[in-house]
């Protein structure tokens, strides 16, 4: 699947919104890629994760996991495609990540499974409790890199689509400055 189709696929489901949105990262941004838009079609989304795939077909892995919300329908079916098991991770009443459902075994192989990456903060924190968990982090395979490429991660990184997507810190916000009211659809709560 090359990166254009990717792009159509998203555009083609409603998953590229715009407006003026706070992104979980807490940047703001013209343009918020929600990919449970696109994730509502199994053909389509057995498509994405069919590429994802191909990209790790030489990796072993044992465990897909996702960070919930976002990641949880892409990951079953990577894992599903796999033959590998599948967990997300959540976040537990205090707001951190942690894979409550699930228990890893010492040195299982671990691929993270990402809708978007903006700054790497919520992949950052699953590899951390895949790890502290015992299990042993592949790496990360993500429909959208929204950075351009520019994200660094300890683990090889693989996308279908990289792009560098405008993002703003909230108080240099051109969006703000105007007075465009701000949608915050993410899933992460509020500090």
């Amino acid at each position: 699947m090359t990166p254009a189709e990717v792009e159509k696929l998203l555009e083609s489901t409603g998953a590229i919104r715009r407006g003026h949105f706070q992104l979980s990262s807490g940047l703001h941004s013209p343009i918020y890629v929600q990919c449970a838009l696109l994730f509502q079609h199994p053909v389509q989304t057995s498509r994405l994760a069919d590429a994802l795939a191909q990209l790790f077909a030489e990796t072993p892995v044992d465990v897909v996991a996702a960070p919930a919300l976002g990641g949880i329908v892409l990951g079953y079916e990577l894992a599903r495609q796999l033959g590998a098991r599948a967990v997300f991770v959540e976040r537990d009443s205090k707001g951190r990540m942690a894979l409550r459902r699930f228990p890893l075994k010492s040195g299982e192989r671990v691929l993270v499974a990402e809708d978007v990456l903006t700054t790497g903060g919520s992949t950052s924190e699953t590899l951390a409790v895949i790890r502290r968990a015992g299990g042993t982090v592949v790496g990360v395979a993500a429909v959208l890199d929204r950075s351009g490429g520019v994200l660094k991660l300890d683990v090889p990184l693989r996308t279908l689509l990289a792009q560098k997507l405008e993002t703003f810190a909230a108080a240099d916000c051109p969006l703000c400055r105007a007075g465009q009211p701000v949608e915050k659809p993410g899933s992460r709560p509020e500090a």
